[in-house]
C-alpha cells in the first residue's frame, strides 16, 4: 500500500498563498457555512479520533465542551504540538510541511465551541518548528481566515510531561507542567490557585496546589485541547466531507495515520498511510527494512504502549487491530528493535525516561520507577541478581497507586510486556548464561533529517529533579519547584 498524501505534504508548503491556491481554506469555509453544531456533526461522523496517543473520538470531546460554554467567557482552542514522545516525530514534521492546515483546524475547532482565542503550545527546543509556525500564524492572523479569531503559540519546557493536556495548560498559563485531574476537559486556560493558603491548605499534594475535580465548575469556560494531527484531519474532513474521509482505513479507525519509523532501520522517517495498512509494511517503507543481516526482534511503541513482537508485525496499524494484540496505536511511534538488541538494556532505558520525566505529585510513579529503573540497570551492567528481577515484578504492581496521569500506566505496561515477553532473557542475564547486545536509548527525538534520527543525548544526565546537575538533590520536581511562581526561568 503506498504512502497517502491526505494531510503530510510530500514538499513544504511555503506561503498562506500557496496553501490557498492549492485548496486551503475550503475545510474552514465548509464549517462556516454549515455551522457550528452541523460543524462537530460532521466531526463525528468521519468519526476522528485524536492522534496525540489516546485515540479518543474527537466529536465527543468537542460536544462536550460547546455544551458546557460559559454564558460569559469564550472557550480557547489549545493545540498540542509538543511532541514528546520517544521515537516520534510526525507533529513536527506536519508542522514543518504545511502549519497552515494545522491551523486552519484549529479555526474550524474555534467556531465549533465558540473560543476567540487559539493558542499553539511547543517545546521551547523545537526552535526551528516554532519559527514556522510563528510565521504562519502572522500570516493568518493578517488574513481574512482569523476573523476574529487571536492565535499565540506558547513555549514550554522541554520535560515530557508538556505533552499531556493538563499539564500543557499549566504551562500556558505559567505554572509547571504538572498534570491536573479535569475529565473529559479542563474549565479555562487561566485557572489559578487563588491565595498562598491554597496553595499549602487541604490538597496535601508536594505540588502544592489543588487539583480540579472531575465536573468541578470554577466559572471558567472550558477549554478545548486536541494534537497538531488531528487538528489536520479535521480540515481535510471538512473540505472533502465525512463520506470521503471514511473511504479509507478502517470502520473503528477512518482515514490515515502519521508514522514515525525509527530505532535498528536502514534510515528513520516519517510518512501517513492508510489506518489498517500492517506494521510489516510501514516499516519497511519507511525504514527501508533492517541493518543488513539482522532480523526484527520486536517493536516498542514510543514509551507508551506493550511491546510488539516480532511474530506480530502483520498487525494492522489501526486501534482495534494494535488492541487486538494487547498494545496500542499510540501517536504511531515504531522505534524497531533488532537481534543485536539489548532487550535489558532497552528496559532499563524506558524505564529510566519515565521515571526522570515523572513529576512526582504521585509518589508510587516516581519512587516505584526509579527503584525499576535501578534494578533493570544493574541486571543490563550484568551485576544483577533475582532480587532485582522481584523488585521489578513487585514495583510495576505498585507504580501505578494513585497515579493522576498516564505515565505510571506506561511503566507498569512497557516493563511488565518486556517481563512477559522476554522474561527467558533477563533471567539469563542474572544468570550470567547470556551476554550484553548493542544498547538502543529510548529517549525523545530532536531532529529527524535525511534518514537521520536525532536523539536527545543529553537526557542522559537530566535527574530525576529535572536538573541537570551533578548529583540527583533526592527531591522530586514537585517537591522542588513552588508551582505558585512561573516556571519559564527555572526549567
Amino acid at each position: 500500500m503506498p504512502v497517502a498524501h491526505r494531510i503530510l505534504d510530500p514538499e513544504p508548503v511555503v506561503s498562506l498563498a500557496a496553501y490557498l491556491e492549492r485548496g486551503g481554506g475550503q475545510g474552514l469555509a465548509a464549517a462556516r457555512a454549515l455551522g457550528a453544531p452541523a460543524t462537530i456533526d460532521e466531526v463525528t461522523a468521519a468519526g476522528i479520533r485524536g492522534r496525540g496517543g489516546a485515540g479518543f473520538p474527537t466529536g465527543v470531546k468537542w460536544r462536550a465542551v460547546a455544551a458546557n460554554a460559559s454564558p460569559v467567557d469564550c472557550s480557547t482552542v489549545v493545540v498540542n504540538a509538543a511532541e514528546g514522545e520517544p521515537g516520534s516525530f510526525k507533529d513536527r514534521e506536519l508542522l514543518d510541511r504545511n502549519p497552515y492546515r494545522v491551523l486552519e483546524g484549529a479555526l474550524i475547532a474555534a467556531l465549533a465551541v465558540g473560543a476567540d482565542q487559539v493558542v499553539v503550545g511547543m517545546k521551547r527546543t523545537a526552535t526551528r518548528h516554532i519559527a514556522r509556525v510563528r510565521a504562519a500564524i502572522a500570516e493568518i492572523q493578517a488574513s481574512d481566515l482569523a476573523a476574529g479569531v487571536e492565535l499565540d503559540l506558547v513555549e514550554g519546557p522541554p520535560e515530557y510531561l508538556l505533552g499531556e493536556e493538563t499539564a500543557l495548560l499549566e504551562a500556558i498559563d505559567g505554572r509547571y507542567p504538572f498534570p491536573r485531574i479535569a475529565p473529559p476537559y479542563r474549565r479555562g486556560v487561566d485557572e489559578m490557585v487563588e491565595t498562598e493558603a491554597d496553595l499549602t491548605s487541604e490538597s496535601g499534594l508536594s505540588a502544592h496546589v489543588e487539583m480540579a475535580g472531575a465536573g468541578a465548575d470554577t466559572g471558567a469556560p472550558p477549554t478545548l485541547v486536541d494534537n497538531a494531527e488531528t487538528l489536520a484531519h479535521v480540515t481535510v474532513a471538512l473540505a472533502e466531507g465525512a463520506d470521503w474521509f471514511r473511504e479509507v482505513g478502517t470502520d473503528d479507525s477512518p482515514g490515515t495515520v502519521v508514522c514515525t519509523v525509527s530505532g535498528c532501520v536502514t534510515r528513520a522517517g516519517v510518512g501517513e498511510f492508510t489506518m489498517g495498512t500492517p506494521l510489516r509494511e510501514i516499516i519497511e517503507t519507511l525504514g527501508g527494512g533492517t541493518r543488513p543481516g539482522r532480523t526484527i526482534r520486536a517493536v516498542l511503541q514510543g514509551a507508551a504502549a506493550a511491546v510488539i513482537t516480532a511474530d506480530q508485525l502483520d498487525t494492522a496499524a489501526s486501534w482495534e487491530g494494535m488492541q487486538a494484540i494487547g498494545s496500542g496505536l499510540g501517536a504511531a511511534a515504531f522505534i524497531v528493535l533488532d537481534d543485536a538488541t539489548d532487550i535489558a538494556s532497552v528496559g532499563a532505558s524506558v524505564s529510566r525516561f519515565l521515571a526522570v520525566e515523572s513529576c512526582g505529585q504521585c509518589t508510587p510513579c516516581k519512587q516505584d520507577s526509579l527503584l525499576i529503573t535501578d534494578a533493570l540497570t544493574r541486571v543490563a551492567a550484568s551485576e544483577g541478581s533475582e532480587n532485582d528481577l522481584d523488585i521489578v515484578r513487585e514495583r510495576i504492581e505498585t507504580v501505578v497507586f494513585g497515579a493522576r496521569c498516564s505515565l505510571a500506566t506506561q511503566e507498569q505496561v512497557v516493563i511488565g510486556s518486556l517481563l512477559r515477553a522476554f522474561g527467558g532473557e533477563l533471567e539469563a542475564r542474572v544468570e550470567h548464561t547470556a551476554h550484553r547486545g548493542e544498547p538502543v536509548a529510548i529517549v525523545p527525538m530532536v531532529d529527524l533529517r535525511d534518514g537521520v534520527a536525532v536523539l536527545d543525548e543529553e537526557h542522559a544526565r537530566k535527574q530525576p529533579d529535572w536538573t541537570y546537575a551533578d548529583h540527583w538533590s533526592g527531591k522530586a520536581p514537585a517537591d522542588r519547584l513552588d508551582d505558585h511562581r512561573s516556571h519559564h526561568e527555572e526549567l
